[in-house]
């Protein structure tokens, strides 16, 4: 399982707490103090994301409660609460006693839709924070894309 680290951003001129945690599933979360999302939204964003990029895939044991909570330092309820909410959206399947998985049945393609959608509102809250027009952004992003295949076709 191939090891994906993130880096978030943020738009706030505060300080920012980011944590960085490894968890037994050599996965790395990202969750932030002082994101104005509860704790419980970043960890189902995370879970989200793992299963999206296919770093867990249909059937893969997730962490129990238990371990992810201790793991990331937070509370016991706080993370039930994220599975909830995650069973709910059918993400995750749990069984009293015996933990969770992530759903046969799930279609990754709608989470994978749903993160790039997620991405990309990221970075153009990024470029207006740093004030590129749309046109500047798009030369952006195609100079990325040609150094990107430029780099494949050696």
């Amino acid at each position: 399982m191939a090891l994906s680290i993130y880096l978030p951003i943020y738009l706030s001129t505060d300080r920012v707490y980011t944590v960085y945690t490894h968890i037994p599933m050599n996965i790395e979360f990202i969750l932030s103090q002082t994101d104005g999302r509860p704790m419980y939204q970043q960890i189902m964003e995370e879970v989200v994301r793992r299963v999206s990029l296919k770093d867990w895939p249909p059937g893969t044991r997730v962490p129990s409660i238990r371990e992810l909570a201790v793991a990331l330092k937070v509370s016991v309820i706080t993370v039930k609460r994220a599975y909830l909410e995650l069973e709910r959206m059918g993400v995750i399947v749990t069984q009293q006693g015996k933990g969770s998985w992530v759903s046969e049945g799930l279609q990754v393609t709608n989470l994978q839709h749903k993160e790039l959608q997620r991405q990309i509102e990221r970075l153009l809250q990024l470029a207006a924070t740093m004030g590129l027009c749309t046109d500047e952004l798009i030369y952006q992003i195609e100079q990325h894309t040609n150094k990107e295949s430029g780099a494949e076709n050696k």
